[in-house]
């Protein structure tokens, strides 16, 4: 995962007035009148909190053939091919996003995550869903919550247990 958070920096120039010149009150010097402001204000820097991981459980094959187990971001599950029907343990993946409150992000989802076996097999989770609203936007309080899954593709030789990582990227507009 990388977060990108957006800094903004005021250079200021300054030169004396001439001595004729009534001196213009100070727009960039700070409220007790000490000094100059350092910066313009910055956002806020962004996080990505993982609540659930994506996860499909145990999958059986009852087949030769293969299957694909699919899990929606709504939660919806669905098997086809040589499948079983996934288990209730199967989740779906969610991460809450906060940073500026109302800011418009972009979030950049994967469109496969491979997943590799600790006896050396690999898959993939491809056709990754989402419920990202169409213009991401923080809300008033800085958050937003994105659900995620995708399609499992099964075949006869994949037997173990497998794990991946799924790199989201996140910026503001």
């Amino acid at each position: 995962m990388r977060w990108t958070s957006a800094f903004l920096f005021a250079c200021l120039l300054a030169s004396a007035p001439a001595a004729a010149e009534p001196a213009a009150p100070c727009r960039l010097c700070d409220a007790s009148g000490g000094g100059l402001i350092a910066s313009a204000p910055q956002a806020l820097p962004m996080a990505l909190e993982v609540q659930t991981s994506l996860d499909f459980d145990r999958v059986i094959l009852t087949g030769p053939a293969g299957g694909i187990a699919r899990l929606g971001a709504d939660g919806s599950r669905a098997t086809s091919g040589a499948l079983a029907a996934l288990t209730g343990r199967a989740m779906i993946g969610e991460v809450v996003i906060r940073g500026e409150p109302g800011r418009q992000i972009r979030v950049d989802l994967p469109t496969r995550i491979d997943l590799f076996g600790f006896a050396g097999g690999a898959l993939a989770i491809t056709r990754i869903s989402s419920d990202l609203p169409l213009i991401p936007r923080l809300d008033g309080d800085g958050r937003l919550r994105v659900r995620f899954g995708g399609e499992l593709f099964v075949s006869g030789d994949a037997e173990g247990e497998y794990r991946g990582d799924v790199p989201i990227t996140v910026d503001y507009l």
